[in-house]
């Protein structure tokens, strides 16, 4: 399988993104797809991290829980 990608500026607030799908084991020709993605004035965040950010809250939230009912919460 051969994935060819291709990102081009359309204008100042558009950013064209290609790609196409070449494997003759699977597919009798090529196929390619083609989507404009318009650019947003809102904050990037970077997905791994903004994820972690949830799962940090919780796992202090559960660790000062046992805190305060005076555990450790390691098991012996």
């Amino acid at each position: 399988m051969q994935l060819t990608e291709k990102f081009w500026m359309i204008d100042a607030d558009t950013l064209g993104y290609e790609f196409t799908i070449e494997d003759p084991s699977t597919w009798t020709e090529p196929w390619t797809v083609m989507f404009p993605m318009t650019r947003a004035d809102l904050p990037i965040y970077e997905y791994a991290c903004h994820e972690g950010n949830y799962s940090m809250a919780g796992i202090l939230g559960g660790w000062r829980m046992l805190e305060s009912l005076g555990q450790s919460g390691q098991q012996d």
